[in-house]
């Protein structure tokens, strides 16, 4: 899809003076739903209210902290190049340093002067750089994941990686890489990650030194939440925070299906709002980050594994209809969805010694250091850690790196530390990463004495991982459904990925496109898998970089010809 329909101006809905629209959760999905609303459906903004039971917006793009407390990020995101959705949203949306700079151009700029490249991305033996520039992987494993790449997801149903890979195809370098990037277990939906290789095929020569990843100028918070819910609220749209969305009426005649009432939950008192078919209302059913709970230096997280309200509001509308989801296949399995990373906030710290010593790059350049996620081979607990461009905060003083980490494997025991890393404290999680880097002796404790570190156990992270199948996850805008939308990690996107903030905008996109019923396309995904070109790239890259199978013959054949360069 080109420019045809990027920059169409669709027509204005008739009637929409007289809709509403009301959004429950203000993550990224319902602030882009509010976006498109105003541009493309020419809503007032001051009919749209967006309901959030916490005093802060922006779901699981989380990031806060000053230097006193320490900073937090429970995560950070990968982003790339052909989020189409992601970037046509944000090509409108003013910086807040620079109101004639959009985000979008704010992302170029600096990935532009910066681009990424990982300086050192497998480590071993207390700091040791390990050889990961190929992904080690033998013919049998190549013709298992070329029968993934062709398979269809109905045949492949609910199986999981473990059940579909021989085990050794666990020990290579791409799972090792491939786990470590996106958060996969050996007991995640297969399906999900065929869906990755077929997403992002043309930047799986890119896998090994993630190559063409690109990161905002600060964490996700301040680069893409302030600013656009700055646009928001300047635009009349109400986010209304300490209120809990409990239930939606919903009246079913035959196929139709019309939202008529939001049970809500304001300061403690139950409150009703009556919705008519003219009413638009939309749900991010189910949360990556619901029931997280932070730890201090002293202070172990603790795992909250009661049934939250998030999902039980998505519970309570699926018992309505089928065609509304099954949550309880991702919220039920907390041992195979949790992982605890923890954010550690250093200042004048001798850790910037360490960190060149690592990467051969200087943390205090304000460009590139680590590159994307260094991963620990030989960690127990799976660790990765990460320094971005500093500073990672908007106020974070010069003098002050701010490190993120994350453990895969929260019940095992540390190689360091003989704790499971669900029962540390902040200070021994970090013990355990210097433990790794080869740091000891007088050096760690000066270096833990200066630190703060807030650990973050998320029960629910990968939760959207989980084997599956049709119908369990509900159609952004369910069959027969003249005024609902879901959003989110948890509808049903036909060739897109979870995990990444493009699903959440494309969710948003399609919800009010569809609702409005808009004369308007949705972008295309961007379709890498069906050009030839990232194809051989890409099975190149496979085959650790050697010429293919016959690939002699095919450069004799196309020798002095149009289409020479192809190979």
């Amino acid at each position: 899809m080109g420019s045809y329909q990027l920059k169409y101006h669709a027509k204005k809905p008739e009637g929409i003076e007289n809709k509403k629209a009301y959004l429950v959760g203000s993550g990224i999905a319902t602030l882009a739903a509010a976006f498109f609303l105003i541009r493309d459906g020419h809503m007032d903004g001051k009919n749209i209210t967006i309901f959030e039971r916490k005093n802060v917006n922006g779901g699981a793009l989380d990031g806060a902290g000053n230097l006193e407390d320490g900073y937090i990020i429970r995560g950070g995101r990968e982003m790339e190049e052909h989020y189409e959705c992601t970037w046509d949203l944000f090509g409108d949306i003013p910086t807040l340093e620079n109101p004639e700079r959009t985000v979008l151009d704010d992302m170029k700029e600096i990935n532009d002067w910066d681009p990424n490249v990982s300086a050192n991305r497998v480590i071993q033996n207390r700091g040791e750089r390990v050889d990961a520039s190929t992904l080690g992987l033998k013919d049998h494993h190549i013709k298992q994941l070329t029968k993934l790449f062709l398979a269809k997801e109905e045949d492949l149903g609910d199986l999981t990686v473990e059940q579909f890979f021989t085990p050794d195809y666990l020990e290579t370098n791409m799972w090792l890489l491939w786990r470590s990037m996106f958060a996969f277990q050996p007991w995640h939906s297969v399906v999900e990650m065929k869906r990755y290789m077929e997403r992002f095929i043309h930047l799986l020569p890119g896998m090994t030194e993630l190559r063409n990843i690109l990161f905002s100028r600060y964490n996700q918070y301040d680069s893409f939440v302030l600013p656009l819910v700055k646009w928001l609220e300047d635009h009349g749209v109400k986010i209304q925070n300490n209120t809990l969305v409990t239930d939606l009426d919903i009246e079913i005649n035959g196929k139709e299906k019309v939202v008529t009432g939001i049970h809500l939950v304001i300061d403690g008192k139950e409150e009703y709002i009556k919705t008519t078919k003219d009413d638009l209302v939309f749900v991010i059913n189910g949360s990556m980050t619901e029931n997280s709970t932070l730890g201090s230096n002293d202070k172990a997280p603790e795992l909250n594994t009661e049934f939250g309200p998030v999902w039980r509001l998505w519970k309570n509308i699926a018992e309505k209809d089928p065609a509304f989801g099954r949550p309880e296949v991702f919220y039920k399995n907390i041992d195979k969805t949790k992982w605890e990373s923890f954010t550690v906030t250093f200042k004048d710290s001798k850790i910037a010694d360490i960190i060149r010593k690592l990467t051969n790059r200087d943390p205090y350049s304000g460009r590139v250091v680590t590159g994307g996620i260094i991963t620990i081979k030989d960690s127990n607990w799976g660790m990765s850690f990460t320094l971005s461009r500093q500073p990672h905060f908007a106020n974070q003083p010069d003098d002050v790196l701010v490190l993120w980490a994350y453990g895969l494997f929260a019940d095992n025991e540390g190689d360091y530390i003989k704790k499971k890393m669900s029962e540390c404290t902040g200070e021994e999680l970090l013990r355990e990463l210097l433990y790794h880097m080869g740091v000891d002796g007088d050096l760690m404790e000066e270096i833990v004495n200066d630190a703060i570190v807030i650990p973050a156990m998320m029960p629910h992270i990968t939760s959207q991982f989980m084997p599956r199948v049709k119908g369990d996850r509900p159609e952004v805008v369910p069959e027969g459904s003249v005024n609902l939308a879901f959003l989110g990690q948890f509808v049903e996107i036909e060739g897109d990925c979870v995990f990444t903030v493009e699903y959440s905008v494309r969710s948003a996109m399609i919800a009010v496109y569809k609702l409005l019923n808009l004369d308007k396309q949705v972008p295309e995904i961007y379709p890498s898998k069906y050009d030839i070109r990232h194809v051989v790239n890409a099975t190149r890259t496979l085959y650790g970089n050697k010429p293919l199978p016959g690939e002699f013959f095919v450069k004799k054949l196309l020798k002095d010809t149009s289409l020479e360069g192809l190979l």
